[in-house]
């Protein structure tokens, strides 16, 4: 795989190249990483970034691929990052609900800077989604992933990616659209019959 030249100048330290990517995938980055709800509320999606971005830097030379390509490899980086994050903070026992007295497993907090704001109903039946299938989702229908970018950043195949959003928006629209209630059946009310008057 041929690197473009926005990613061959990154691996130079080409400060421009790096402004580039970081303009074309921050945002996308921090936006996701926040749906996935760090547990530990000592570690913010802004922290897990940061590193990423480290660790990226770090690791550039491993990346071939073009610009775009270049947003699953750091997905799947911030994914590593999150879970190393996640298992320190158990370590740390600092998990906590503080400013989340309400929050529930599986909800997904409300950031007023996000793309999708104001969405509750969708932030609500995303969150009921299973960890994987709204990993999928926020990948390729809030982010904008495509389908192998989505697999390299969740370390999936590009199959299992596929039956993922199925499922995941199967369940979306079941919720959506719930089952209609039958028409009760038309009341008997006995027909009148046509009785001849006299002629």
């Amino acid at each position: 795989m041929t690197d473009d030249p926005t990613v061959t100048s990154a691996k130079a330290g080409d400060p421009d190249a790096w402004h580039a990517l970081y303009v074309a995938h921050a945002g996308r980055l921090l936006l996701w990483l926040r749906a996935r709800q760090p547990v530990d509320s000592a570690v913010t999606a802004d922290d897990v970034a940061s590193e990423t971005w480290l660790v990226a830097a770090r690791r550039v030379h491993q990346f071939h691929g073009t610009s775009e390509e270049f947003a699953g490899w750091l997905f799947g980086i911030g994914r590593k990052v999150a879970a190393n994050q996640l298992r320190r903070g158990a370590l740390r026992a600092t998990a906590s609900l503080e400013g989340r007295e309400d929050a529930g497993p599986g909800d997904v907090p409300v950031d007023p800077q996000d793309a999708v704001s104001g969405l509750d109903w969708v932030r609500s039946e995303l969150g009921r989604l299973p960890r994987r299938e709204r990993d999928v989702l926020a990948c390729t229908e809030v982010i904008g992933l495509d389908v192998a970018a989505t697999a390299q950043a969740l370390g999936m195949t590009s199959v299992a990616v596929r039956v993922s959003r199925h499922r995941a928006l199967k369940r979306l629209r079941s919720r959506l659209d719930p089952p209609t209630e039958p028409e009760p059946p038309p009341s008997a009310v006995p027909s009148a019959r046509y009785i001849p008057g006299p002629s």
